[in-house]
Formats: structure tokens, C-alpha cells, sequence
């Protein structure tokens, strides 16, 4: 039932992009396409904060971002996190802070990473592990596979489709998964950008 619905969702995916405006490259092309975001990190829905107001333990706080994409501290409820980057946040903290105490200092970590969705890259399909990973600047394709503990059994690796948002429309290129996960062909690995998908459809025997 579950593979059923699995094969389903990933067809559909596949037949709406080709319905759409795609176009067909081959990997070098695509690695070429730049989707033009910046290298600052921004904060996403799930990530888990660390507040340090300097002095101030009392309302120092761990706290994760809500899926509304807010957070709350002991005295400022309801603050807009998503969208932001750590120092974009911690000076809004800041500001908000200035009623309840002198000069405050607030300095915000990120200690659990998920980011938006226009940083993250996304394996789906007949992945060990299918999720949502947190793209670092260089992640190659092998980055990605190791992260999602590699292909199932019943993985059609080499029939996989990485699929690129850039320059107004989805860009879809075939990868080489078998060739690179289990011939360790590394002529198959490519790097990958912030938003990319990695489709891996199951084989038909």
C-alpha cells in the first residue's frame, strides 16, 4: 500500500514538471545554473535557537521556531524568526528588549538546523532515509546520499532526476546514483544548490 502510494506521488511529480515549464539538461549544465541565494544562513521553521541576553540569564532561552515561523521568550511573545538570519534576529530582539532592560546584548545560535525550503535539499524516493537536508556551501550529490544512508534495495539509482528552480522555471537533469553509490563512480557526483531536488524512482522488474 505504501509503495503504491509512493510510486504514485513520484509520478505524478514527474508528469507535473513535464507538464510545466522544464528544461532538459545534461549535469554539467545544470551545475552551471546558479539559483542566486545568499550565503548567509537563514533561520527556518524547526530550527532550535540558542537567546543569550548578556547578564540577563534569567531570560536566556533554547527554544525552537514554531511552524508559524515564530518564536517566544520570557518577556517578548510572538517574534517573527523565519526569514532571518541570527544577527538579523538578535538586533530585533534587541529592540524589543530595550523597554525591559538597559542596552541589551543578545547574541542568537542556531544549534538545530532546517532552514527554509529555499535551503534545503530534498531527497525523495527510494532513499533509505527520504527527508529534507540542510544544504552546506559545496554539499556534493555523495554528501547528500550519505546523509539519507543511500539507495533501497529497490532503487532505479540511475533513472534518478535532479530537478533545479532557476532562471524562472524547473530545470530537470538525470544523475547517476547507481554509478556513483554502489560503482563508486565519481565521474556521477556533482554539487549541488540550495532548493535542489533529488527524485529516485523504484524499479519495475
Amino acid at each position: 500500500m505504501i509503495q503504491t502510494l509512493n510510486r504514485y506521488i513520484l509520478t505524478m511529480m514527474l508528469a507535473s514538471l513535464t507538464a510545466c515549464s522544464t528544461s532538459v539538461l545534461d549535469v554539467n549544465e545544470m551545475s552551471a545554473k546558479s539559483i542566486g541565494v545568499s550565503e548567509d544562513y537563514v533561520i527556518g521553521p524547526g530550527d532550535v535557537l540558542n537567546i543569550f541576553v548578556w547578564r540577563n540569564p534569567e531570560i536566556s532561552v533554547s527554544i525552537p521556531v514554531r511552524p508559524d515561523g515564530k518564536i517566544s521568550t520570557p518577556l517578548v511573545e510572538d517574534i517573527p524568526a523565519i526569514g532571518k538570519t541570527p544577527a538579523q534576529l538578535a538586533r530585533y530582539i534587541e529592540g524589543k528588549l530595550e523597554k525591559y532592560i538597559r542596552t541589551p546584548v543578545v547574541t542568537v545560535i542556531v544549534t538545530q538546523f532546517y532552514g527554509p525550503f529555499i535551503k534545503q535539499v530534498r531527497i525523495i524516493g527510494q532513499a533509505v532515509k527520504p527527508q529534507a537536508i540542510p544544504y552546506r556551501n559545496g554539499m556534493t550529490l555523495l554528501d547528500a546520499m550519505i546523509a539519507v544512508g543511500g539507495l533501497t534495495e529497490f532503487a532505479a539509482g540511475n533513472r534518478a532526476k535532479l530537478i533545479r528552480h532557476a532562471e524562472g522555471k524547473d530545470m530537470v537533469a538525470k544523475v547517476r546514483l547507481d554509478d556513483l553509490v554502489k560503482d563508486g563512480d565519481i565521474s556521477a557526483n556533482i554539487k549541488l544548490q540550495a532548493g535542489d531536488i533529488v527524485i529516485i524512482p523504484e524499479s519495475f522488474f
